[in-house]
């Protein structure tokens, strides 16, 4: 990083196995401050300024906290918009789960790959991602604490965790309000705390997060739950395992799989709809094709991952990520 910092920046000592860092643009000058930050968050995504605000000063702190596999950071900062691209995702190796909790600002708006959007400013709003999916966010003035968690945490409570991706709970709920008086607590106190201590709260608070997104989604609470809970692995098990086959479609999974279609449709709600979730797969694979084999053709990819014709392919990539497929192709190669 090109990023200053003095020795008071990393904290004092914490326990063995618990690793503490801190990070301000304070000590940078007004045209390096944004640039700094884009700097220090680099390595998890990028921060897309225009002209005109690299010109201005730039407020932004952050304290990172870590224990094993588990990461917990309190940050505050100004207005950015945040971008996690596929190019990107296709040259790194994060892939942690990442819920973003707000105790002050929040996102503004937040777009995903399925076309999904959400619009929220509300303090305290909470936001679930997947950082092996894209995804584009402009985050207000804030101060969000924010977990980095291992997929099988998530997948205690979602069969599929890349389900979660963007999105959004609001604080105003009895057990929103009881996790967030937990994480809060857990940003005041974490310093303090043994390595133990530290790793089972950062825990905690992830499963709870999971637990509230799981609950949104009717996959948590009962029987009927769990039972969909199955439905839905057993579900995408099968998508995954015929993703390359044109014919997949909803009814191909019905007649497979033998499940009321009344409730295959439900399961998929929360994904804009069967067909919607077996295209967002396809493309997705698509893109991690493209990414992997520069020299295969998009043709062959396309008719690969099921789609009919390369035409349909390409008009469903562009709505989807905002670019032809060659043009991903060409960026994931530069960003090599």
């Amino acid at each position: 990083m090109n990023a200053r910092a003095t020795p008071a920046d990393f904290g004092r000592p914490l326990p063995a196995g618990f690793a503490h860092s801190h990070f301000s643009v304070l000590g940078e000058s007004p045209q390096r401050q944004l640039l700094a930050w884009r700097e220090r968050v680099g390595h998890v995504i990028d921060v897309l300024p225009s002209r005109a605000e690299l010109d201005k000063p730039f407020h932004a702190s952050i304290d990172r906290y870590q224990v094993g596999k588990l990461v917990f950071t309190d940050c505050r900062s100004d207005l950015m918009v945040l971008e996690r691209s596929l190019a990107r995702i296709s040259v790194d190796t994060i892939r942690d789960f990442v819920f973003h909790v707000f105790l002050e600002g929040g996102i503004e708006e937040i777009a995903v790959p399925t076309n999904r959007r959400y619009s929220t400013a509300s303090v305290a709003s909470i936001v679930a991602l997947d950082m092996g999916q894209p995804v584009r966010m402009l985050r207000n003035a804030c101060r969000v604490l924010t977990f980095f968690v291992p997929g099988e945490i998530v997948q205690e409570v979602f069969p599929d965790p890349e389900a979660i991706h963007g999105r959004t709970l609001h604080g105003s709920t009895p057990f929103a309000r009881l996790i967030i008086e937990h994480i809060s607590a857990l940003a005041r106190n974490i310093a303090s705390m043994s390595t133990a201590e530290a790793d089972g709260a950062i825990r905690a608070g992830a499963q709870l997060l999971a637990a509230a997104f799981g609950k949104e989604a009717g996959l948590t609470g009962n029987a009927r739950a769990a039972a969909r809970a199955v439905m839905f692995g057993q579900v995408r098990r099968h998508i995954k395992a015929h993703l390359h086959e044109e014919t997949l479609s909803p009814e191909t999974v019905l007649d497979a799989l033998h499940v009321p279609r009344r409730s295959l449709y439900r399961l998929f709600e929360h994904e804009g709809g069967l067909n919607t979730y077996i295209r967002h797969l396809r493309l997705r694979s698509a893109a991690d094709d493209l990414a992997r084999f520069p020299h295969l053709a998009v043709m062959n990819i396309a008719y690969g991952v099921g789609f009919k014709s390369a035409s349909d392919f390409t008009r469903a990539f562009r709505r989807a990520f905002g670019m032809a497929p060659q043009d991903f192709r060409a960026m994931a190669v530069r960003a090599v």
